[in-house]
């Protein structure tokens, strides 16, 4: 039986770990063989591999994907399970349920609606949503690790006591990590860590505002990227492909890793 799900909760008792998000099974590989301790799936980088925008996924096609990851490393995967693929908190437990039998030690469930006017769940509803999710890993034995993220910074909503709010009655509701995504300014993110201490926080570094060690200095004890990795091979695919169109050269291509490098991460 994998130790992947007691790893990944050693990993949260201290110390500050990287869990950087691939986006298929061989960015999966790749990121595995460098030395990372866990890894995080990504939904918006899983989408824009079957051409979807993000939150544009079934909870099938996610599923298969939470078992393809996890099955091709060995290492602790934690599962961005998005808003849990329902709004009903009973809904959100059932898919849950389905979620910790593929294979991932981890597993987080957001408070965004989707509704552009309020983006963000009313705080009850928000709430329960959690504690379903929680009663769901609970019932199955499993142990995976429930985080419960707080969109509001991401939706345009960017109220840090109403942030902090939210991930205290979150991890109330047995959230074992909090998390709230596109805080970016140091000092906010060392109130949310010193608001729900002791439970652990994770931070999003999709861009260059601080480095590991300055997370880890405030007490962040984990570190993911989101899409932020897949965003950057998009990147560099499109520029390429943008200068042989646009320009009709090739030098991008002449700058890219030699396939035999390549076959050699995988051998």
């Amino acid at each position: 039986m994998s130790d992947a799900v007691p790893r990944f909760r050693r990993l949260h008792e201290s110390g500050c770990f990287v869990m950087p998000n691939p986006w298929d099974v061989g960015s999966a590989k790749l990121l595995a063989s460098m030395g990372f301790s866990a890894l995080a799936t990504t939904s918006a980088g899983f989408a824009w591999t079957i051409a979807r925008p993000d939150n544009h996924v079934t909870l099938d096609e996610a599923l298969a994907h939470l078992r393809a990851i996890s099955a091709a490393v060995d290492l602790p995967v934690n599962a961005d399970f998005e808003g849990g693929f329902a709004v009903d908190p009973a809904r959100v437990g059932a898919n849950v349920a389905k979620a910790v039998t593929t294979g991932i030690a981890g597993l987080s469930i957001e408070d965004s609606s989707g509704d552009a006017e309020n983006p963000l769940f009313e705080f009850a509803l928000a709430v329960d949503r959690v504690r379903a999710a929680r009663k769901a890993i609970d019932a199955s034995g499993t142990g995976v690790v429930l985080t419960a993220r707080s969109e509001g910074f991401l939706v345009n909503r960017p109220d840090l006591e109403e942030t902090i709010r939210r991930l205290r009655a979150f991890a109330e509701a047995g959230a074992d990590c909090l998390y709230a995504p596109w805080v970016r300014d140091l000092a906010q993110l060392q109130a949310i860590v010193e608001a729900v201490a002791p439970k652990p926080v994770n931070a999003l570094a999709a861009g260059d505002f601080a480095t590991v060690d300055e997370l880890a200095a405030i007490g962040v004890r984990r570190i993911s990227v989101g899409g932020a990795l897949a965003r950057t091979a998009w990147t560099a695919a499109v520029a390429a492909a943008r200068e042989i169109a646009e320009k009709g050269t090739f030098t991008a291509l002449a700058r890219a890793v030699s396939g035999s490098e390549i076959n050699g991460w995988f051998r």
